[in-house]
Parts: structure tokens; C-alpha cells; sequence
């Protein structure tokens, strides 16, 4: 399949640079793969192969932008950004900046830099990006950390996503006003918090305990992602 999938889109590119010159062989054959991996997907996963994304070198990532709203970035447009600038098999989510893709297996770092490098360029606007592989998302969420701990009744679960595991034992705060942070799980902090007239007090927590150089995202909306990305 691989070997038919470069020689079908040598063929397709040949022609489209005799007629245009407009698009890449590069380009084209990554286009191709990422049809193949759709076709292969199901079979790898069935059989207990390596999946087929391994197979070729590229990876199922999740990008998780910060401060992104409807108001300042509009999920179409963050799609075309990426797919411009050869990122595959993207699709966006929700309209808080969450978006999957396929890319060539590199450092999260790089991949983060890649990606706000190539929004500026196509949005002309700059956003945090915090990424992570479908396969980490699928793992986090497998494990289902918070059955370790009693949620108070209504809570609302969030992963907040670091860049680095903190180097040294994080110091968690008290619970306030029905907002706690649970436990930190590698680049993961995992909290909950309740409706209350005080307002986004988990957002006040997370951010006095890690910083601001982070993004959080509920555990619905982590689901979400996932299930999209291995989709």
C-alpha cells in the first residue's frame, strides 16, 4: 500500500507541474499517505500491528491553543492555516482552539513552534500552543485518574496541560469554593471545581500554582479530541 500510494502520487504530481506547477511532490505524496492511513487504520488496530501513522514516520497529534475564541480565531481559518503550510488530516474542534492532525513524528517543542510559527504567517495572529499526541490523550484518559478521588457532587472535571513535568513536587493548594487541583500526572494537572457565584475560581488556582504558560481543557472536550484524532 505504501510503495502504490508514492508511486499514485508521483503520477498525480507529474501532472499537476506540467499543468500549473502549483503544488508539491512532497506535498502531494504526504496528501496520499494520509488517504492510505485512513484506509489502513481499522486494519492495524484490528490485527494488533503497529498503526500505520508509526509505520511511515508520522504521528497523530492534538494542538491545544490558548485564549482562542470565536471572537479571535475562527476554526475554518485556523484549519486552512495549517493545511497551507502541509500539516494533514486536520480537523478542528469545538471553537476553543483545539485542532488534530498528522505530522512527521518530531518534539512536541517542535511541533509547537512549527504551529505557532505557521499561524502568525497565515492568521497574522499569535496564540500558545501546547501539543500532544492522540496516544498520550487516549492514554490519559484510559487510566481514569479521577476514580482515585471523591469529586464532590456536580464537579466538573479539567486537565490542564503543562509544557514540562514540574521538575520538583508541586505544593497543591486548598480547595476554594469547590475549585481543587487533585493531583499533577507528568505534564498533566488534573482538577474539578463546582458552579459557584465566585467565578472561575479553578482558572485562579491553576494559574497561582503553575502559571499562565499553560491551557486547560474539560475532560468532555479531551475526550472529544481524541476520539477525533484516532478518527
Amino acid at each position: 500500500m505504501r510503495l502504490s500510494c508514492w508511486a499514485r502520487a508521483g503520477r498525480e504530481a507529474s501532472v499537476a507541474s506540467l499543468a500549473s506547477g502549483a503544488e508539491s511532490y512532497e506535498k502531494m505524496r504526504l496528501s496520499c499517505l494520509a488517504r492510505a492511513g485512513r484506509e489502513a487504520s481499522i486494519a492495524s488496530l484490528a490485527s494488533g500491528a503497529e498503526s500505520f501513522w508509526e509505520s511511515i514516520g508520522m504521528t497523530r497529534y492534538a494542538a491545544f491553543l490558548r485564549g482562542v475564541s470565536p471572537m479571535n480565531l475562527k476554526m475554518p481559518v485556523l484549519q486552512r492555516a495549517l493545511e497551507e503550510d502541509g500539516f494533514t488530516e486536520v480537523k478542528t474542534l469545538l471553537s476553543s482552539g483545539n485542532v488534530v492532525f498528522s505530522g512527521r513524528r518530531m518534539s512536541d517543542s517542535a511541533i509547537e513552534n512549527k504551529l505557532v510559527a505557521t499561524i502568525e504567517k497565515n492568521v497574522r495572529k499569535t496564540f500558545g500552543v501546547i501539543v500532544r499526541s492522540i496516544a498520550e490523550l487516549q492514554t490519559l484518559l484510559d487510566a481514569e485518574p479521577y476514580k482515585a478521588f471523591r469529586l464532590p457532587a456536580g464537579s466538573k472535571r479539567v486537565v490542564t496541560f503543562l509544557r514540562a513535568a514540574p521538575a520538583d513536587a508541586v505544593q497543591l493548594p486548598p480547595a476554594l469554593h469547590g475549585a481543587r487541583i487533585w493531583t499533577v500526572r507528568g505534564r498533566d494537572a488534573l482538577s474539578s471545581y463546582v458552579h459557584s457565584d465566585k467565578g472561575p475560581v479553578f482558572m485562579t488556582l491553576i494559574e497561582k500554582t503553575f502559571g499562565k504558560d499553560v491551557t486547560t481543557r474539560t475532560w468532555d472536550t479531551v475526550s472529544k479530541v481524541a476520539k477525533a484524532g484516532a478518527g
